[in-house]
């Protein structure tokens, strides 16, 4: 592993040196104990080493031998004591860091919800407050907090994540780093306690870390990775002015006003993401769901989708029409939508029957595009 590191930690050298804008990289990982934070000290130690003025922010080596020892003599910026119902609770201290303003900063665990009473609610907001005051960051993530992929870890794993960090944060990296090990390897790792103490192995052994659920995470960092690759070569292209696609995809989510349609919302931005693809969370403003008529709740859960739709880097649109499907065939056709994605309908078939399907509407006028359809239910708790 030394040597991909070494040239990695070249290359963010050369653009530190070259760019003056800060960078961001970030080091995803199919699941804990595949080595993040160690491929991150590693190159921390080599930047430093080129004459790079490098700081630990926060890194959690949660007791492991190897990676404690990988921290060494790099410089480590005191946490920051937080008093929380009685309760003192340390934090990265984002004031004493920007304060120092080193080149580079290395932060831990970027899905992590801050103690109540710091600046921001994440950590990766307080990333994003570093960069902004000049610091580049190396961070860490693992592929099951990314928001898009939510519900697929779900599916996989019989887990809900709680903590995750929105497409649009992944996508502001300038360089997205894969640290992968096989199934074999890490389950090893696992049973020889260095990702977890001992008394927890048998569990994830059987749980969250058993070989099929190993195995779709690891599938699902390496297409993560190679579908900011993908991003990052056509950003290239249309920078350089060289031909895009001949036939440019742009995918259509259905978007509502109902409470379970997020995974509707996920399932686009994964779907927009592999295709390389502009796409846009569409909301049809009908007369019963105009202000002053829609209810409280719909109200509430469709700012809710809104806000999430955003997040994952979606274009929100809202047209208003008497009938969902009239805005949504007329938006499809005027900006030449190749993939549709809709939540299923809760409806029963006599009621279809009787008052028509917005779908099937939908599949008889729009002949251009593929359509998908996402359940709102699934058996994960």
């Amino acid at each position: 592993m030394t040597e991909p590191l070494r040239r990695s930690a070249e290359q963010l050298l050369e653009r530190l040196q070259s760019e003056k804008r800060p960078r961001l990289r970030i080091y995803i990982g199919a699941a804990p104990g595949v080595g993040k934070t160690y491929a991150m000290l590693q190159d921390a130690h080599l930047l430093r080493r080129e004459g790079v003025d490098v700081v630990i922010g926060l890194v959690e080596t949660y007791g492991r031998a190897d990676t404690d020892a990988q921290l060494g003599d790099l410089e480590v910026i005191p946490k920051r004591r937080i008093d929380y119902r009685g309760v003192v609770l340390e934090e990265m201290d984002l004031d004493a860091i920007i304060a120092r303003k080193p080149q580079l900063c290395v932060v831990d665990e970027i899905a992590h919800s801050n103690v109540a009473g710091s600046r921001h609610e994440k950590r990766y907001q307080d990333v994003l407050e570093l960069l902004d005051a000049g610091v580049s960051v190396m961070g860490a993530v693992n592929i099951q907090h990314i928001e898009s992929l939510n519900d697929a870890v779900g599916r996989t794993t019989g887990v809900r994540v709680r903590e995750t960090v929105p497409d649009t944060f992944i996508h502001r990296a300038d360089e997205v780093v894969n640290v992968d090990v096989t199934v074999e390897e890490l389950r090893s790792r696992l049973r020889q306690g260095k990702v977890y103490r001992p008394e927890k192995v048998e569990q994830a052994l059987t749980n969250f870390f058993r070989e099929g659920n190993l195995a779709t995470l690891r599938e699902l960092a390496l297409r993560a990775v190679a579908d900011e690759v993908g991003e990052k070569a056509a950003s290239y292209r249309r920078r350089e002015g060289l031909e895009p696609a001949l036939i440019p995809e742009r995918v259509m989510v259905c978007m509502s006003s109902n409470a379970e349609a997020a995974r509707v919302i996920r399932a686009g931005a994964r779907i927009a993401a592999r295709l390389n693809a502009r796409w846009y969370a569409v909301y049809v403003e009908t007369p019963r769901e105009a202000p002053g008529h829609i209810r409280p709740a719909e109200r509430e859960a469709l700012a809710g989708n809104i806000a999430l739709a955003e997040s994952l880097g979606a274009t929100v649109v809202r047209v208003k029409a008497d009938k969902p499907g009239d805005g949504l065939i007329a938006f499809a056709n005027r900006e030449g939508i190749t993939h549709v994605i809709f939540g299923q309908t809760a409806r029963n078939r006599w009621e279809i029957l009787w008052k028509g399907s917005t779908l099937n509407r939908f599949l008889e006028e729009v002949r251009d595009a593929a359509v998908q359809v996402v359940p709102f239910h699934d058996n994960v708790s």
